[in-house]
């Protein structure tokens, strides 16, 4: 790929966004899923379960993504578990966004009215059907503009796969650098690709966030 830019040099680009965005996507469901399990263990009765799931998240927020991806990666291969770049990242990533939105969502669940909580209360509703049906729905509203917000943070931070050889957008353009020795044009090829993945994403957390703003229809009791 030496010379000048040309179009395979954008074609391997185009790639590296490709799995940027895939990458982008396993964080999200995968963290996702943990976070969901990490906000209600946050919530739940039992203390010892909130101590630990709190215990976890202090120790992943405090710990940068690069250093998980390192121990991900040359970690476990240093004890003979070998694992791919792409697992390495996405167990990595997923790990990092889960302590993240698990927080999101446990603020969220936690910010919904008392007096929706003392009405499922006073309906006689377990705990299961009391989330189920009347604080998880009013949840997400809250939830949401944050958690697509967060989603810019999770485009940027997978960058960061590089350094256990994953090839994504940033890692593609160092590749072609070292080829053509044009960093200024292939690293401001490489930011207007992440500012069009992120503007978007960024567009639709403020319309979302000024949406949830507005007055909604009448909940299950008065707030």
């Amino acid at each position: 790929m030496g010379g000048q830019l040309n179009a395979n040099h954008l074609l391997f680009l185009a790639q590296g966004a490709l799995w940027t965005v895939a990458l982008s996507l396993i964080a999200l469901l995968g963290g996702g899923l943990v976070g969901f399990v990490v906000a209600l263990a946050r919530i739940s009765p039992s203390r010892a379960t909130r101590i630990l799931t709190g215990g976890y998240v202090q120790l992943i927020q405090g710990t940068p993504l690069l250093v998980i991806m390192f121990l991900a990666y040359f970690g476990l291969s240093a004890i003979g578990l070998g694992i791919t770049p792409l697992a390495a990242a996405g167990a990595s990533l997923t790990i990092y966004v889960s302590a993240y939105l698990g927080e999101i969502w446990r603020g969220s669940i936690e910010s919904v009215p008392r007096a929706q909580w003392e009405a499922a209360e006073g309906l006689a509703l377990s705990r299961t059907q009391r989330m189920a049906h009347v604080i998880l729905p009013q949840a997400v509203r809250i939830a949401t503009p944050p958690t697509v917000g967060f989603f810019v943070q999770i485009i940027k931070n997978t960058s960061l796969a590089s350094v256990v050889g994953f090839v994504e957008l940033a890692r593609s353009g160092q590749i072609i650098n070292n080829s053509i020795f044009e960093p200024f044009l292939i690293y401001a090829i490489i930011a207007a690709v992440y500012f069009s993945l992120c503007y978007p994403v960024s567009r639709l957390s403020g319309r979302l966030e000024r949406r949830a703003g507005q007055p909604r229809g009448q909940t299950l009791a008065p707030a």
